[in-house]
């Protein structure tokens, strides 16, 4: 099974791109980030015709995650207890909850499309939303594995974080700035206390996963590295190749990020169904 993740940075408006990317690479599962429409506004007969279902969860035309699959998805939940909710100007425990996470399970395999909150700036009440958005879901990954650890379970989407320095181009541009402070990165590499790991990186030690449009960015490959599959040890063990589609990046009208991929190892009933080749 090859499971994917991507910031699609509107599905509307990549709709064509993406079901053309998911037909030529073999995707039996892509979580999407920041689609950005409510699910009656989502594409979803273009994904349909090439074979996939979706499952979607957006409130307006920010955020938004999302699933296509086209292999059966089952419990599936829109947002993750106890998940933290954001109102500029408020606090408090009553504060809208964004549309950020979806869990689908398929074929006995658990998987998250997450859009971490992005932070914004130091000291801004949305980076302390974050850290708190990250530590509820590192809490409830504790809760998910005790409850069944052998679950095969993976949190992928755009984390908004670069955790070590060779994530960005050059560390100096980002000095006082998010997405790479001490606290973000611990509250990364909490999952690996967890019982996570990143299963892509072993397989792509290198390379980055986003690039702004802004200053010619892309051409002068000055990207960070911030979309990732964290897998438990149950899913990191079925790991069979994973990659970084940089070439996404290219072309007309592309998102700011690329996705990533990851090949499982199962006996799924896709591949029941694949005609054999000799």
């Amino acid at each position: 099974m090859r499971v994917a993740t991507w910031n699609v940075n509107s599905v509307r408006t990549r709709v064509g791109r993406i079901v053309d990317w998911l037909v030529r690479e073999d995707v039996d599962v892509l979580g999407m980030q920041e689609i950005k429409c409510k699910p009656e506004q989502f594409p979803t007969e273009a994904f349909e015709a090439a074979g996939y279902q979706v499952e979607a969860h957006g409130l307006n035309q920010w955020n938004g995650v999302a699933f296509a699959s086209r292999l059966p998805m089952e419990d599936v939940t829109r947002d993750f207890p106890g998940q933290p909710g954001f109102l500029k100007g408020h606090e408090g425990p009553e504060l809208p909850v964004e549309a950020r996470a979806i869990g689908v399970t398929v074929d006995g395999v658990r998987l998250w499309s997450l859009y971490v909150p992005n932070g914004r700036e130091l000291g801004d009440p949305h980076y302390t939303y974050k850290l708190d958005w990250l530590a509820q879901l590192a809490d409830r990954t504790t809760e998910w594995l005790t409850d069944d650890p052998e679950l095969p379970l993976a949190l992928m989407g755009d984390w908004n974080v670069a955790p070590l320095d060779q994530d960005v181009w050059d560390m100096a541009v980002f000095a006082g700035a998010t997405h790479v402070s001490e606290p973000e990165r611990a509250a990364f590499h909490a999952f690996e206390e967890r019982g996570l790991q990143d299963v892509v990186r072993p397989i792509v030690p290198d390379g980055y996963t986003y690039w702004d449009y802004k200053q010619l960015r892309f051409p002068r490959n000055e990207g960070m590295r911030i979309d990732f599959v964290l897998g438990s040890r149950a899913f990191a063990d079925v790991v069979t190749d994973a990659a970084i589609h940089r070439d996404e990046r290219k072309g007309d009208a592309p998102s700011d990020h690329v996705p990533v991929t990851v090949d499982l190892d199962l006996d799924t009933s896709l591949d029941d169904d694949r005609p054999m080749i000799f």
